[in-house]
């Protein structure tokens, strides 16, 4: 029994590579002979479309590689507590979604994806090793090994605001370009139009801050957070890395008395902490006059809004123009291999051909062109009459170089991307991911003392700012956010050591 156990260990062992080396390697040398159907699981809906567009994408997939994909959705609601039952279950898949926010570190660490050898990807998706950026694949590595291809599309992460232009000129109100006019702009709406709030937020979804701190507090004070489930924080430009409580610091303080001001002229609900609205259809419906968002979605959005809403104009705004500006890393989108994956070699074939074959790529973007998407050129598109019933779902795994633009994206979305080109800033800890086995359980009552004292008094809910602040502080050192922050610091200093 003893010799048993052993040999079933070594099999679960070298991160679930060993027990499908051998066939992996039997299967590399068949080459494209044999037919394989792969399993994909994906995030989002399932859009309406898909096995219309997936029938054209097996055929091309069919012909060039002998290889079919049937796919597997996780729907949104639901997504983050199904994908690591799938792994703990070692459920039937080969290729996955994965991502830095949604458990590549963790998976990796766990077993749960292949071990990507430089060979292997050379030899089995050698157009994405040609085409990949080398600083790509080094920010996707976890203690120097490889378990994903990341995606080939640098996006820039700052957050801006979305507004109702026509009503600011409406009751003439100053230009929104910082914090200050955003303040006087909310304001102003939630004064004079009646059943309208000045900023679209849902406080109910568990995120543990405020919605604009992404702007007014990292943005505008060139932070960055570790991690949003814990309140540390490094300035980008320290060498160092010492890490800090974004609550215990005289920025926080002074935003609360922001916050609370907005709060008590009504620029949201009092209900705000249990609210789950969709805040871009409540901005749609009129119910909302701003909401925040990455450039990429709130272009989208700026889109949609000519189309539905042709009374309406809307204006994109920087808040923090002049502050340094941070890109995401690869491992914000990419795709993975199963660890029980018998079809390595091919999952890499089909990673390789959904970054760089053109038309492959357009079909799994964009869907079939004259129904969900009209190409222009050969970089851009206009949507097509069905184009909502082949969206929402993480086809973002494999963006590259090949993505297009839509024709109507807005003018100033452009602007503001090209000018924040310039202020990218890359800095020593880009690539670190704590590590909380030492300290799950502090952490768990650190998130939950996060909710309860620290979102209602970002929200301007508690009478006196002052006194929540050092309430919200004396909680987190009873829960043991010292030894948090040693332990990430000790981290930290060995991570900046080695790299």
């Amino acid at each position: 029994m003893l010799l048993v156990s052993l040999l079933l260990s070594a099999c679960n062992s070298n991160n679930g590579n060993a027990n499908n080396e051998s066939s992996g390697e039997a299967s590399n040398k068949t080459g494209k002979s044999e037919e394989v159907t792969l399993k994909m699981l994906l995030i989002g809906s399932k859009p309406a479309d898909y096995d219309l567009v997936f029938n054209e994408v097996n055929q091309l997939l069919k012909e060039k590689i002998n290889t079919t994909i049937e796919t597997e959705f996780l729907d949104w609601s639901d997504w983050s507590s199904k994908y690591p039952l799938k792994f703990a279950a070692r459920d039937d898949f080969d290729l996955v979604f994965t991502a830095n926010w949604a458990f590549y570190h963790n998976q990796a660490m766990n077993g749960g994806f292949y071990e990507l050898t430089d060979e292997m990807i050379q030899s089995h998706a050698p157009l994405t090793w040609e085409a990949m950026p080398e600083v790509s694949w080094e920010q996707a590595k976890i203690k120097g090994k490889q378990y994903m291809v990341p995606n080939n599309n640098q996006e820039i992460t700052d957050k801006v605001v979305m507004i109702r232009e026509d009503l600011r000129k409406k009751h003439n109100l100053e230009p929104v370009t910082n914090a200050e006019t955003f303040a006087a702009y909310t304001k102003g709406i939630a004064k004079n139009e009646p059943g309208m709030s000045g900023f679209a937020t849902a406080a109910g979804g568990g995120y543990k801050w405020h919605e604009l701190d992404n702007m007014l507090l990292e943005q505008q004070n060139e932070w960055k957070l570790v991690d949003p489930n814990m309140p540390f924080a490094f300035k980008l430009d320290d060498p160092a890395g010492k890490v800090f409580n974004v609550y215990d610091t005289p920025e926080f303080k002074e935003l609360l008395v922001y916050y609370k001001d907005l709060a008590d002229s009504r620029v949201w609900s009092k209900n705000v902490v249990n609210s789950k609205n969709e805040v871009w259809q409540d901005v749609k419906a009129g119910k909302a006059a701003s909401l925040k968002g990455n450039l990429g979605s709130l272009g989208f959005q700026f889109v949609e809004a000519q189309r539905d809403l042709p009374d309406v104009e809307m204006s994109i705004v920087d808040l923090t123009p002049e502050q340094k500006k941070t890109a995401s890393i690869s491992t914000q989108n990419g795709m993975a291999v199963h660890a029980t994956s018998e079809h390595v070699e091919r999952a890499l074939m089909v990673i390789d051909l959904l970054q760089n074959d053109k038309q492959i790529h357009d079909l799994t973007m964009y869907g079939i062109p004259g129904i969900h998407y009209e190409p222009l050129d050969e970089d851009k598109y206009k949507p097509g009459p069905d184009r909502d019933k082949y969206a929402g779902f993480s086809n973002w795994g494999w963006n590259s170089p090949l993505n297009r633009t839509e024709v109507s994206y807005p003018q100033e979305a452009m602007e503001i991307e090209k000018a924040w080109e310039e202020k990218i800033f890359n800095y020593p800890l880009e690539t670190f991911v704590f590590d909380d086995q030492k300290v799950k359980t502090e952490l768990a009552n650190i998130g939950n003392i996060m909710i309860r004292y620290g979102v209602p008094l970002e929200y301007g809910l508690v009478a006196d700012p002052q006194k929540g602040q050092a309430e919200l502080i004396s909680q987190l050192n009873t829960a043991g956010i010292d030894s948090v922050q040693a332990e990430l610091q000790r981290q930290i200093d060995a991570f900046l050591e080695n790299n």
